[in-house]
């Protein structure tokens, strides 16, 4: 009867430790899996972003003629105000494709005036206009040049160096290597 009842224990406590380890690598597939379906659902750099989303098309385009791409995958971390598709077709009809075929370096040019070293959300730029005062907060880009940013009728405008306007009309939209606000206008750096 002894052997019986260890032979019996042995059995059960192999089962149990084979349901443990079971248990264990149940566990260990839903933490891998976990990990995937995170990695699946993070944003992209803001190029990848830009990509995933129909209403830059023309931004996508733009960036790639000027040999950005690179940079804005990069590490960043960036702030890039983003104009839609509908914001380049308020250029002068044609400009997109002369910039984008024959004038390159200055499509780089204008694209840089749209990217701000570091990140900056919509609260932090929304309180940096509020502490500059009437005058606006003065955004230093990438390009070397300045935007002007102030919030009118609730809505954060940009001011660029030629006196347009743009709106932004979405704000931190995130990506792996910083954030973009969405705008209606594109901005020139002259």
């Amino acid at each position: 009867m002894k052997t019986y009842k260890l032979a019996l224990a042995s059995t059960l406590a192999l089962a149990l430790a084979a349901c443990a380890d079971e248990a264990e690598t149940e566990n260990a597939m839903t933490a891998d899996e976990t990990a995937m379906a995170e990695d699946a659902t993070a944003p992209g750099t803001i190029v990848e972003v830009a990509q995933n989303d129909g209403q830059f098309s023309t931004l996508v385009e733009a960036v790639t003629a000027a040999e950005l791409a690179e940079t804005l995958s990069g590490e960043g971390p960036f702030t890039v105000f983003a104009p839609t598709n509908d914001a380049f077709a308020k250029l002068p009809e044609g400009t997109v494709e002369t910039l984008t075929t024959e004038e390159t370096e200055q499509l780089g040019t204008i694209l840089q005036y749209h990217v701000v070293d570091g990140v900056t959300d919509a609260a932090a730029l929304t309180q940096a206009i509020e502490g500059a005062g009437e005058g606006g907060y003065e955004v230093e880009t990438l390009g070397g040049g300045t935007l002007t940013a102030m919030v009118q009728d609730g809505s954060v405008v940009l001011t660029d160096a030629a006196g347009n306007t743009s709106t932004v009309t979405a704000t931190d939209v995130m990506a792996s290597n910083g954030i973009v606000h969405v705008i209606d206008t594109v901005l020139m750096p002259e």
